[in-house]
């Protein structure tokens, strides 16, 4: 019997129904101890009784509460009351993928787009153990966002990981759960051939239903469908659907062989797993696709005499064409790659020399300092260059380097404080030219372009001393055009985010975006005609493919494999020279006196802050799986799973631990306050701001600390009421810090000039802390006389305790990269007594390629 709105089941109150299925019906109600809205399942007290029911019912709760991941509806908590088993868990709002498609078809993009991340859910699932094994278009829901969540985990099967098996040990903590041999589960019409005949399910069975929504979703009809039930499983079993492209001409081959494959009768003839799925999607959704249409027109007389002549020129044409299209096709699919490097380690840039046959590039190799080498392709042993410490910018000529000397490799290969200098290959002291220069390239009039840091900017000058460009955020891998009338760059609104967009500027001073924003992106050269801009980038995650886009914004995938790329060169003959990385961002911390933990979650995880009272420590999390919006969590020190607060940038506490200051990855001018506990989140808006990138709380409570900019200003720390409103400026532009005094009443920062400044929120005496060049403020200890700080991507990275009137400094901890490939240790946080730490660390792992027959 349906409830009615008011009914209670524990702390939720009923509001309405929302519909009802095989497992049970769902409810909108109301959590009265969080007061949120939620979704309640229930099953109803008719079934309460029927064990078989329970244990699925319960099952469901245990299958989807065991996962963490946003395609995945989160469960909240499980319940009963009065005979009537519930299961509470995030309310929705949209429309399930079968109210959309009673509209009909989805568009290609749309339903490459689902798939996807469909698909990568359904990833995290099979990771975890669990097997879906009911996927159908009424359990796949859209958000109002246009977000994929997968519900109904009632049918889902808890499987045994063989590593953890091997152990003992399951991959999640309930048993596993067995078919019953020749017991049905599933829905008619989405079920692999093994289920219709009752034998096991495994994650392959859940791919097969993708391969059958994907069918509906690009042709609006079912895959399987018949008369009766009993018609349909014949047709499962024994018939293939109907070619997709018989009702979409713009259907391009390459996704109709997927849906095929995801379709496959055999389980041993399907993807191996989801992420392989959700990979051949990725690669189908940056392909664009082409159609010839052949019109037919009325003959005239004098034609017909040439009809014969024409048939043959027009079959000869069609072979040549037919030919060519072959070569070509073999051109772009089988392109070959000739492998440079053999040591372990990071490579931070490549050049090809003039003459295209040799290679100069900078690597860290197991574990040592930075230094160049140059290798050819003839040979595979690199040699070493006398220049240790530099990192490469470009060729200047036909036997100099352009080096950036006196610098520091910070995150993402970005170079920070170093010098612009030019040294012949052959060896000898380097000329210096200018400072503070973050990248350059030379043009072919033999000219350098530039990014030059000045009063907390960044800009393209192209000679020297012309400002083609400037901006707030940051600027990497400029190259100039072959024709030397352009300039073409990666923008980046913010540090040090590297998510951006490909640019060009040309000498007029005139810049234009290429292409959308990319959640991460480097590497950039132009092609060897200089028609196209490549580059490579990401759209979620870290693994970056080959893209190329012309100056009028038209885009296409080049390359994409398993892992990441970054594009070095390309050499007039068309060769490229690429790089494969293996990247992650972990996390380590601990307490004094205590063994260190690995508290990385899915691969790229930066630390953020550390509770008040120094259990927990909030951080960011920006793999793949987090998506585009990153999440917000916070983990135990004692290494016990995150908790998930919200999307975005976690970046402070509250002083009694109740808050989470965020803003938002994407980059609106507000902060978000996430409830630790207990509570909603809460939106601050700012009046002034356009970007905020950076926010804490006062020890008050009642204000925020910010980073953030204003139109036309550079970035520079702010404070705002918690409630919102116009915020005001603290420092000059160009210096930007969250830590505050214990009283709330001085920010300590590193000023423009490289060293740390006490700055009053009111008043103007301004106090200098001694003998503090190149470092950074992490913390102020709880007696206001000391800072806690740490030299800027400096290795091995330590922490230091500074007395702020003498400048007295002491080494409390020291951070030693334990890995080749580690290049920067960042965002270190600790506690004002220095005892309790976190920090994050980043890995690459590289190998360089020359690469030939990409088109």
């Amino acid at each position: 019997m349906p409830l009615s709105p008011g009914t209670k089941l524990g702390p939720y109150e009923i509001v309405a129904g929302i519909g009802a299925g095989g497992m049970g019906e769902v409810y909108r109600a109301r959590d009265s101890r969080l007061n949120r809205q939620v979704a309640v399942k229930v099953l109803p007290g008719t079934f309460s009784t029927d064990q078989d029911r329970l244990r699925r019912f319960e099952q469901e709760a245990m299958a989807a509460a065991a996962l963490n991941d946003p395609g995945i509806v989160a469960v909240y908590d499980v319940g009963a009351q009065d005979g009537f088993p519930y299961v509470v868990s995030e309310l929705l709002e949209g429309e399930t993928l079968r109210d959309r498609l009673r509209n009909g078809a989805v568009s290609r993009r749309r339903s490459v787009e689902y798939g996807i991340q469909i698909t990568g859910a359904l990833a995290a699932a099979h990771d975890k153990g669990i097997v879906h094994r009911d996927l159908k278009p009424e359990n796949i829901f859209i958000t109002r966002e246009g977000r994929i969540k997968i519900l109904d985990f009632g049918l889902a099967k808890l499987m045994r990981n063989e590593a953890a098996a091997a152990q003992g040990q399951t991959s999640v903590p309930t048993a596993a759960v067995g078919t019953t041999p020749g017991m049905v589960l599933g829905t008619v019409g989405y079920m692999a051939p093994e289920q219709v005949r009752g034998l096991e399910a495994d994650a392959r069975s859940d791919i097969f239903a993708v391969g059958a929504i994907l069918y509906e979703m690009l042709s609006g009809e079912r895959a399987f469908k018949a008369a009766t039930a009993a018609d349909t499983m014949i047709a499962i079993l024994k018939e293939d659907p109907p070619d997709l492209t018989e009702t979409r001409r713009d259907i391009p081959p390459a996704l109709e062989r997927i849906v095929r494959h995801c379709l496959e009768k055999n389980p041993e003839e399907r993807f191996r797993s989801a992420h392989d799925v959700a990979f051949a999607l990725e690669n189908v959704s940056h392909i664009s696709q082409s159609s010839v249409t052949i019109k037919a027109a009325g003959e005239s007389p004098s034609l017909k005499l040439w009809k014969p002549i024409l048939g043959v020129l027009a079959l000869g044409a069609i072979v040549a064409g037919a030919l060519l299209a072959w070569r070509a096709t073999r051109q772009t699919s089988l392109p070959t790659f000739h492998r440079l490097t053999f040591e372990r380690g990071m490579i931070t840039s490549a050049r090809f020399m003039r003459d295209s046959r040799n290679v100069i590039y900078a690597a860290s190799w197991q574990t040592k300092p930075l230094r160049l080498f140059s290798t050819s392709i003839d040979s595979p042993q690199s040699q070493p260059l006398e220049y240790e410490s530099a990192s490469l910018l470009g060729i200047s000529g036909p036997s100099e380097i352009a080096l950036a000397v006196g610098g520091i490799v910070t995150n993402h290969l970005a170079i920070r404080d170093a010098t612009l200098a030019t040294v012949p290959v052959a060896g000898g002291t380097p000329r210096e030219i200018l400072e503070q220069v973050r990248a350059a390239d030379w043009g072919p009039d033999g000219n350098p372009a530039v990014v030059h840091y000045v009063n907390g900017r960044q800009r393209i000058e192209y000679p020297i001393g012309k400002v083609l460009y400037e901006t707030v955020g940051w600027i990497s891998h400029i190259r100039v055009s072959p024709k030397g009338d352009r300039i073409a760059f990666l923008l980046h609104p913010a540090w040090p985010d590297d998510r951006g967009f490909v640019a060009i500027v040309d000498l007029a001073g005139n810049e234009k975006k290429l292409t959308p924003e990319w959640e991460g992106e480097e590497g950039l050269a132009w092609s060897s005609r200089g028609e196209e801009v490549w580059f490579t980038a990401t759209s979620a995650g870290a693994d970056r493919a080959l893209y190329a886009v012309n100056p009028g914004g038209k885009l296409r995938a080049v390359l994409r494999i398993p892992g990441g790329l970054t594009l070095h060169d390309i050499a007039p003959d068309g060769r490229v020279l690429l790089s494969f990385d293996d990247e992650r961002v972990g996390m380590k911390g601990g307490h004094e006196g205590s063994v260190e933990r690995d508290l990385t979650w899915f691969g790229w995880t930066i630390s953020q802050a550390i509770s008040p009272d120094g259990k927990w420590v909030a951080f960011s999390e920006e793999s793949e799986p987090a998506g585009n919006e990153y999440i917000v969590a916070m983990r135990s020190f004692d290494g016990s799973a995150p908790k998930r607060l919200g999307h975005g940038h976690g970046l402070g506490f509250s002083a009694d631990g109740k808050w989470v200051a965020a803003h938002n990855a994407e980059r609106s001018p507000h902060v978000t306050l996430l409830p630790t506990g207990p509570g909603q989140p809460r939106n601050v808006e700012i009046s002034n701001l356009e970007l905020v990138w950076g926010a804490s709380f006062f020890p008050d409570g009642k204000r925020l600390l910010l980073n953030g900019t204003e139109a036309g200003h550079a970035l520079r720390t702010y404070w705002v009421e918690v409630t919102g409103g116009k915020a005001t400026p603290i420092t000059p532009e160009g210096v930007d810090s969250l830590v505050l005094s214990p009283d709330g009443n001085e920010l300590a920062a590193q000023d423009l000039s490289g060293n740390i400044t006490v700055y009053p929120l009111q008043g103007e005496h301004l106090r200098t802390v001694p003998n503090t060049q190149g470092m950074i403020p992490l913390s102020w200890s709880s007696d206001g006389g000391y800072l806690l700080t740490t030299v800027s991507d400096e290795l091995p990275a330590r922490i230091l305790r500074v007395e702020i009137t003498s400048g007295k400094q002491q080494l409390v901890r020291q951070f030693v990269p334990s890995d080749s490939g580690v290049y920067v240790i960042w965002s270190i946080r600790v506690t004002p007594d220095g005892t309790t730490y976190a920090y994050s660390y980043r890995q690459t792992l590289s190998t360089l390629y020359i690469a030939q027959g990409l088109h």
